[in-house]
C-alpha cells in the first residue's frame, strides 16, 4: 500500500471529521486581546477555553516586560542550544527562582511542556527500569512511556490499591533486572479536574522503593497556599522526587521546567536530547517569564480571584443539577449524556445563540455516550460572566432533556 493512500483512508479518530469540523469545532480562531471576551467568527463571545488561569496574558506589567525583552534582545537571542551557545544569566536566574519557589534544589528550563515531559521520561529510565503510571495520564506522559524500552505497568486512575499491585509486579521485575522503578502521576488531571493522590502515593514509599515524578502543568501557580503546586497543597514537597511544571497555564507563556535534587537536574541538563539539540527559549520569553513568576509570588489576590470564580461557577452548576464529576480543583468539566451529533449541536447552540465559547470533549477522549463541556475559569472572569453562563447552561440542559438536540442542526452555516 502507498503511504499516502493509507493516510487518506485512516485520518484518525478526530481527523476523520476535519472536513466539516475544521475552523469551528477544531482549529477555531479566537481574535482580539486575550481576555474572557473575544471575537469568534466576527462576533463577541464569552470565552471559557483559555488556560490563562491567573489572567497574566495581558497583565500590563507582563506586556511591558515582554516588550522590553524583545526591544533589548530581539527574538533570536540567544542563538543556539543552551549547552553550546544559548545560555544566559536570565535563563539561569529563572531556573534558580523556580527551584526556590517550588521547594527543590535546582530546576532546568524546557522549550515546550509536551516535548519536555516526553524527554524527561526517556532520559530518566533505561531498559532495565520499570515505569508505573496512572491510566488517565496526559498524552505527553503516554508518549514518554511509549519510548521506554523496558517494562511499564499502568494502574487504575487514582486507585491506590491498583497502584500497589503494579508496584508489587514492578518490584519483582527489577529484582531480576537490577533496575529501578519510576512512578508517574499528575498533580491536577486536566480533563477531570481531580487531584492526583500524591499523599497516598508518597506513603507507598514505606513499602516500596521507587521515585515519584509528577506532571503539575495545571497545579503549578494555582494550587497550594503560595501557588507552588499540588505537592504544596497536599504537603508532600519532600516526597516528590521530580517535579514538572509548564508556563502555558498559570504563567500564560511558552515552555516548561523540571525540578529535583541538584544531581538529578544536572543529569537531565546534560542528557535530555530534546534540549541538547534544540535552540534555547528566546530571551523575550525568559524575561517575561521572570516577571510572571514575580507576580505569581507577590500577588496572591490573582489566585484568590481565580478560586472565587471557580467556586461560584462550580457551586452554581451543581445547584442546577449538573454532573461535574470528581473535580476538586479549578478545572470544571460538565458531563452530559449524549452522542456526537448532540454534542456538536449543543456547542453550536452555545456559540451561535448564547455567544458562549467553551471546548467540547467527546469519544475517544471520554467514553462513548458522554460529552464534556470543559470550562476553564480564570482570574480575569467576573461573577457576571459566571451568572450568564449558569443561565445559559440551565436552558441548554432543559433543551437536551426534551430531545431538542437530537434533531437540531449540528453544523454552522
Amino acid at each position: 500500500m502507498d503511504l499516502f493512500d493509507k493516510i487518506a483512508k485512516h485520518m484518525g479518530p478526530i481527523g476523520q471529521h476535519q472536513k466539516w469540523s475544521h475552523g469551528y469545532f477544531s482549529f477555531p480562531k479566537l481574535e482580539g486581546e486575550i481576555a474572557p471576551h473575544m471575537k469568534f467568527r466576527g462576533k463577541e463571545h464569552l470565552v471559557w477555553s483559555l488556560n490563562n488561569y491567573l489572567g497574566l496574558a495581558n497583565h500590563p506589567e507582563v506586556r511591558e516586560a515582554d516588550a522590553k525583552g524583545a526591544e533589548e534582545f530581539g527574538m533570536a537571542y540567544p542563538m543556539g542550544a543552551r549547552m553550546m551557545s544559548g545560555n544566559s544569566n536570565h535563563h539561569e536566574a529563572l531556573e534558580k527562582e523556580l527551584a526556590e519557589f517550588t521547594g527543590f534544589d535546582d530546576a532546568f528550563l524546557l522549550n515546550y511542556g509536551y516535548q519536555g515531559m516526553v524527554s524527561i521520561i526517556d532520559t530518566l529510565v533505561d531498559r532495565n527500569d520499570v515505569i508505573v503510571y496512572d491510566a488517565e495520564s496526559h498524552a505527553c506522559i503516554i508518549d514518554g512511556v511509549r519510548l521506554h524500552m523496558g517494562k511499564r505497568f499502568v494502574y487504575q486512575h487514582n486507585d491506590i490499591d491498583s497502584c500497589r499491585k503494579q508496584l508489587e509486579r514492578a518490584t519483582k521485575l527489577v529484582e531480576q533486572t537490577g533496575g529501578a522503578i519510576l512512578l508517574i502521576t499528575e498533580g491536577v488531571f486536566g480533563m477531570s479536574g481531580a487531584q492526583g493522590k500524591l499523599k497516598e502515593l508518597v506513603d507507598l514509599k514505606k513499602d516500596f522503593k521507587f521515585r515519584l515524578l509528577i506532571d503539575d502543568a495545571h497545579g503549578f501557580g494555582t494550587m497550594g497556599p503560595t501557588g507552588a503546586g499540588t505537592h504544596e497543597a497536599q504537603d508532600v514537597i519532600e516526597g516528590v522526587d521530580v517535579y514538572f511544571g509548564t508556563f502555558a497555564k498559570s504563567m500564560a507563556g511558552i515552555g516548561a521546567f523540571v525540578a529535583s535534587k541538584e544531581e538529578v537536574v544536572n543529569f537531565l541538563r546534560y542528557n535530555m536530547r530534546s534540549q541538547t539539540f534544540a535552540k534555547a527559549l528566546p530571551m523575550p520569553m525568559v524575561v517575561g517569564l521572570r516577571k510572571r513568576l514575580e507576580l505569581l509570588r507577590t500577588k496572591p489576590e490573582l489566585r484568590e480571584k481565580l478560586w472565587q470564580i471557580a467556586t461560584a461557577l462550580q457551586t452554581g452548576l451543581r445547584e442546577r443539577g449538573f454532573d461535574l464529576g470528581v473535580t476538586n480543583t479549578m478545572v470544571t468539566p460538565v458531563f452530559l449524556k449524549g452522542e456526537l451529533h448532540e454534542a456538536t449541536a449543543i456547542t453550536m447552540d452555545l456559540r451561535e445563540n448564547y455567544s458562549i465559547f467553551c471546548s467540547i470533549v467527546v469519544y475517544p477522549v471520554i467514553p462513548k455516550g458522554l460529552m464534556e463541556l470543559r470550562i476553564i475559569p480564570t482570574a480575569a472572569h467576573t461573577l457576571e460572566d459566571v451568572q450568564r453562563t449558569l443561565d445559559a447552561f440551565s436552558e441548554v440542559q432543559e433543551k437536551l432533556q426534551k430531545g431538542y438536540y437530537k434533531e437540531a442542526k449540528a453544523m454552522p452555516a
